[in-house]
């Protein structure tokens, strides 16, 4: 009882010459520091010559850097350390796992040493950045993949034309297969550079008030010649009076896009359905076919960039792989989500579903007269 007695004691001591040491530190902050700290950072900490946290920032305590008052990642404990034996501010990049789950995260942190060997630590969370630029460098690969078989086809059925001008059945074979690469290569451009502007534009400079009925027809509309040339049989059904926020030529885009990928994909002699309605204060956009269907195991993929399910019917129908990626970032765009329901041989439905527009929130567009 007494060694129980003793080990309690001594373990209470300690727990309190620590809680007067962060007091103490708390004392010895330089004033307006921890201002300083709530501007410079979303994620910052101060921690005192025991490398006890004396202050930090809520986004430091979201991101998982600090538990029962210390630092938890062995990495920003060490360049503390090393900005308070230098006395020289002190940067590293690094990658940390945090949370309950382990997640990896990416950050730039900051050290400098203030008075009483205390040290401000500002950490600044890299993740979506770094998850970016992996993207860019994605994207970046796969256009150069995409563009190198239409271009090489080309470079080929020009030599082949070259060979055969004594031919000329076989100039004309040569001709048309030239014509339709040159085609696909143009529609991979300017998906490409649709993509790019996609992500980087800003509904609050080009949104308007739309109303759908507009979007679905004119959609169908530029779909015409497709249809007529598969002799597929479009069913519009649009309501006037659905009005979403949003850009006009994107949301055209995307239904247009998507109507196209369902010709493409349907049998000669079919139909393609389009439907617009609203529930639930959100638009929804569904267009219907009853081609081949989705496999369960590509539907989680289908919307990713240059993905294509079956690859040599992409090239027989002059598929990019892009077109359902620029749904999906138009839906994104405008706040909504692109959703699919398929099954293997009785067809797809994919439904844009967009944000209702407040319309008696928006502000009437003035004219200039400020009467």
């Amino acid at each position: 009882m007494i060694v129980g007695a003793s080990l309690v004691l001594v373990l209470t001591r300690d727990k309190r010459k620590k809680q007067l040491e962060a007091i103490e530190a708390e004392r010895a902050i330089p004033e307006g520091a921890v201002e300083i700290l709530d501007l410079l950072a979303s994620a910052g900490v101060i921690v005192n010559g025991s490398n006890t946290v004396v202050r930090a920032t809520q986004g430091a305590l979201a991101l998982g850097l600090v538990q029962n008052r210390l630092l938890i990642h062995s990495e920003l404990v060490r360049l503390v350390e090393l900005a308070r034996g230098t006395g020289s501010n002190q940067t590293i990049e690094a990658e940390l796992n945090t949370g309950l789950r382990g997640e990896t995260i990416w950050v730039q942190a900051r050290a400098a040493r203030m008075d009483n060997n205390n040290v401000m630590l500002l950490v600044e969370d890299r993740t979506e950045a770094k998850r970016l630029e992996e993207t860019r460098r994605d994207f970046v690969a796969n256009i150069s993949h995409e563009l190198k078989t239409p271009i090489g086809a080309i470079g080929l059925l020009a030599e082949a034309l070259q060979d055969a001008t004594d031919d000329p059945q076989m100039v004309t074979k040569f001709a048309g297969n030239l014509y339709r690469e040159s085609r696909r290569l143009g529609s991979l451009v300017q998906e490409i550079i649709q993509l790019s502007r996609l992500q980087s534009a800003d509904l609050s400079k080009t949104g308007d008030l739309v109303d759908l009925e507009g979007i679905v027809h004119e959609s169908v509309e530029r779909n015409q010649v497709i249809s007529e040339a598969k002799n597929i049989t479009l069913e519009v059904d649009a309501p006037s009076g659905i009005v979403v926020y949003g850009d006009h030529e994107m949301l055209t885009m995307a239904v247009k896009n998507l109507i196209e990928n369902a010709i493409l994909y349907s049998e000669p002699g079919s139909s393609v359905g389009i439907g617009l309605r609203s529930i639930d204060g959100v638009a929804e956009i569904a267009v219907t076919d009853h081609g081949v269907g989705i496999a369960a195991e590509d539907q989680e993929r289908i919307f990713e960039r240059f993905y294509r399910v079956d690859p040599s019917r992409s090239r027989e129908t002059g598929g990019t792989g892009l077109g359902l990626a620029i749904v999906k970032h138009v839906a994104s765009n405008h706040r909504g989500e692109i959703k699919l329901f398929s099954q293997l041989g009785l067809g797809s439905t994919f439904t844009l579903r967009l944000p209702l527009a407040n319309i008696e929130m928006q502000e009437p567009k003035r004219d200039g007269n400020n009467d």
